[in-house]
């Protein structure tokens, strides 16, 4: 057993989720210069929305929700780091305890809520972080606030996109987490087009001189025909990718007494229990899409072996985020050294 595996299973399981995430980041935050000059990856470059990624693999948005440990996370492996989800207006997000560890599963359950300082608040981080030097690939999720009505979700969007579009690498519109009243309605695609169009129109004019690549995250609770007119909606608007995919409501299958999933209540399940159905939704796109638009596999990736089939499916890039909390700070650096070995 490994000595993360024994500080997991004896000592971070007795703590409540969010404060171990939180005295994990400030560690993170803490040892990133020296971390940063330990860390010697193996280059697997991939070419996908117009950038060179130095390997497929980077962290899912969720874990660095204000653009706090950029350089931090970056140094321990991750080859691109996506932060977020950002909204319009600062919120708190649900009340607490909202994270939940399902062991069985190697399992989150998490009804955060959009917790962020908001997306004026986090502009003004990025641009000292990008007049600092930051020159880790960085994508910007975004999502709705939400005390807006669904009817007005497109200003909210619009907002943070002209507020996050000029330091970031890659847009995403997340419209998939289970956590925001109505936020899922926005995946209908009567519904996504034109929020998406809103987006790609505000970010064009805060970077007349640079097209902001965007991209959509899905939930792997859409049927599959509703995968397949995303995927047609997504090559119709120009959109430049899709990441497959967010966390699921669903709950079966399950390892974990089905008391305790009970008492865990709502959230988005992320995890192992997500591989099979997160891997099917990245084929079926791939199919659907063809070779151009970038697919961005997430959930349930957690050894070396499953990047490969996600990457055999038809991602282009990973990421992770449950895999990162269970399996330690040294994983990224292990799938990364496993693929440059395939």
């Amino acid at each position: 057993m490994r000595p993360y595996d024994v500080l997991f299973e004896q000592a971070l399981t007795r703590v409540d989720p969010e404060r171990i995430h939180h005295a994990a980041f400030r560690a993170i935050r803490v040892a990133s210069p020296v971390t940063t000059r330990a860390v010697r990856l193996p280059s697997v470059p991939v070419h996908a929305l117009g950038l060179t990624f130095p390997h497929p693999l980077g962290l899912a948005a969720g874990f660095d929700k204000n653009a706090v440990g950029i350089d931090g996370l970056a140094a321990l492996g991750f080859g691109h780091v996506e932060i977020g989800t950002v909204t319009g207006e600062g919120q708190p997000g649900n009340p607490q305890p909202r994270l939940f560890r399902l062991t069985d599963d190697h399992a989150i359950v998490n009804r955060m809520g959009f917790n962020n300082d908001g997306a004026e608040v986090v502009a003004r981080r990025l641009a000292a972080w990008r007049a600092g030097g930051g020159s880790t690939i960085l994508g910007v999720n975004i999502g709705k606030t939400k005390v807006v009505p669904e009817d007005e979700a497109a200003r909210d969007y619009e907002k943070s996109a002209g507020l996050l579009a000029p330091y970031a690498d890659y847009l995403v519109v997340n419209v998939s987490s289970p956590n925001t009243p109505g936020l899922r309605n926005l995946q209908a695609v009567e519904k996504l087009e034109p929020l998406l169009a809103a987006v790609r129109r505000r970010a064009d004019e805060v970077r007349p001189d640079h097209r902001v690549p965007l991209l959509v995250k899905i939930a792997p609770d859409l049927s599959d025909d509703d995968v397949a007119a995303v995927a047609d909606l997504a090559l119709a608007s120009g959109l430049d990718g899709i990441i497959a995919t967010n966390t699921t409501i669903s709950r079966d299958g399950l390892a974990t007494p089905s008391a305790r999933v009970e008492e865990v209540g709502a959230g988005g399940l992320s995890g192992r229990p997500l591989t099979t159905r997160s891997e099917a939704v990245v084929r079926m796109l791939r199919d659907r899409v063809g070779p151009d638009l970038t697919i961005v596999g997430v959930g349930g990736i957690t050894t070396v072996d499953d990047a490969r089939r996600r990457l055999s499916a038809g991602a282009d890039l990973l990421q992770g985020y449950t895999a990162f909390v269970y399996e330690g700070p040294l994983w990224a650096r292990r799938i990364v050294r496993g693929l440059a070995q395939a």
